[in-house]
């Protein structure tokens, strides 16, 4: 199971789980990108998308030094097809933003392959991440 649960149901679309918690997110911590404006943007295409894209924020994820940090969760389809949770770091530009809505419009992990320079910012979820999605 991974840190973030995925929503149940056969038609559970690909989800993108943003990071906010103590350092994701923060203008203090990460000045010079527009965080708010990444969130809207994600959340628009959310809504655009027919229920093809989920997006929803939860608390530190963990690996704060390579915030901001955002879980590609496979839809059900992809979960068949043997996807699972990606952890994506470092994104908090426009360009990261687009390669994870592009991605996760072309079907996400199990459907689709991710875009090159995006895989160069996968990262390893924390090893509590499985206890901490329990509390």
């Amino acid at each position: 199971m991974s840190a973030v649960a995925p929503l149940p149901g056969p038609r559970r679309p690909c989800t993108l789980v943003v990071c906010r918690g103590c350092c994701c997110g923060d203008a203090r911590k990460h000045p010079g990108h527009d965080h708010a404006g990444q969130l809207e943007r994600l959340r628009a295409a959310a809504a655009g998308s027919g229920g093809a894209l989920e997006v929803r924020t939860t608390d530190c994820l963990g690996p704060c030094d390579q915030a901001n940090v955002v879980v590609v969760q496979p839809s059900a389809a992809g979960r068949r097809a043997g996807g699972r949770p990606t952890w994506v770091g470092f994104a908090s530009d426009d360009d990261s933003t687009d390669e994870l809505l592009r991605w996760a419009r072309d079907g996400g992990p199990g459907l689709a392959a991710p875009p090159v320079t995006l895989e160069l910012q996968f990262i390893e979820p924390p090893r509590d991440a499985r206890v901490r999605s329990r509390r």
